[in-house]
């Protein structure tokens, strides 16, 4: 193990699993380091500088979404919940509450694995290509690594906020139903997780959310890109 390994945050008050999860990820080149509750990750927080967290949503006393939203009010850890409620609303509140990612349980430990490494790789990696860049206002948006910046800065971005922004980029000024989002970019989600990552997302790229300039709503069909 070295210094230079991805340090993980485990946040669950089953003890099995919060166990296997140690040992699990751990084998796999992770650092990891497991706190009981949000209490305790607070405590751990206050100690370590995560690369990513992975949070509980059921837990006594602070829950997972309580403590998502109180981080994302002034910390930009991505954070990966687990659940053992898959019913999308579920996945709406999580998302809602600034989640990277959701994953239900049961759940496949090498799924998780994968979802981790996708959030570090979009979250760590520098953009190094101006290959399919797509500019607007301050902001720089690279197709290829999904990866935005804002007069040179990163701008972190959800795996599905991501994706949001390169369907609509792909095809500049033409409104594209929820329908087709959702079939051709499944890490968006459907209905009505859609108008949430629209909502996040224009938070991060126009001046004034209330009156969008570059993301628009197209009455009766869905959501347009406009660049300057």
């Amino acid at each position: 193990m070295s210094l230079d390994d991805p340090h993980i945050l485990v946040v669950d008050d089953d003890t099995r699993l919060r166990a296997l999860l140690e040992k699990f990820l751990t084998e796999q080149g992770f650092r990891v380091t497991v706190a009981i509750d949000g209490a305790d990750a607070r405590t751990k927080m206050q100690s370590f500088a995560f690369d990513l967290v992975v949070l509980d949503v059921m837990m006594p006393g602070e829950s997972g979404l309580e403590l998502t939203r109180a981080l994302r009010r002034g910390n930009d850890v991505p954070v990966l919940l687990l659940t053992a409620r898959g019913e999308p609303e579920d996945r709406i509140s999580g998302l809602e509450s600034g989640a990277d990612d959701y994953l239900t349980k049961p759940f496949e430990p090498r799924e998780l694995v994968l979802r981790l490494n996708a959030i570090l790789r979009r979250t760590h990696e520098p953009a190094t290509t101006d290959q399919g860049v797509v500019r607007f206002g301050d902001f720089s948006f690279d197709m290829t690594r999904a990866e935005l910046h804002k007069a040179g800065r990163f701008v972190r971005l959800t795996a599905a906020e991501s994706a949001l922004l390169k369907a609509l980029a792909k095809r500049p000024g033409k409104a594209m139903d929820r329908e087709t989002l959702s079939a051709e970019n499944p890490a968006i989600g459907g209905g009505r997780a859609i108008d949430v990552q629209v909502t996040r997302l224009r938070r991060k790229i126009e001046e004034d959310p209330k009156f969008p300039r570059y993301l628009r709503a197209v009455r009766g069909v869905g959501y347009s890109f406009v660049p300057d």
